[in-house]
């Protein structure tokens, strides 16, 4: 894993979690949002993040047939909803100190 992966790994968890705070989300379209943010995340990254958020009870799936494949849709939980809380505050307090 590279440093910078390692490094932005938090920021990409949060981001995902934001928008599934939203909508339901998968994977193929996170991987272009965060594209749009400047991260180059592959398929091999994405799915076991996700897998990952699901399995600590921060995300919850279903699966839905959209035209003939099965596309696993993600949305937050409660859990979800409170460490997304917590680290909008983290994140606002190192903006404000980076800023400073």
């Amino acid at each position: 894993m590279t440093l910078n992966r390692k490094f932005f790994l938090g920021f990409i968890r949060i981001h995902i979690l934001h928008h599934a705070s939203h909508e339901d989300i998968y994977g193929v379209q996170m991987i272009r949002e965060l594209k749009n943010h400047g991260y180059d995340v592959s398929p091999g990254t994405m799915y076991p993040i996700l897998h990952s958020l699901e399995n600590e009870g921060f995300l919850k799936s279903r699966k839905e047939n959209v035209k003939g494949k099965v596309r696993k849709y993600y949305k937050i939980t409660s859990k979800g909803q409170k460490i997304l809380q917590e680290s909008s505050q983290k994140v606002s307090e190192l903006i404000r100190e980076l800023m400073d």
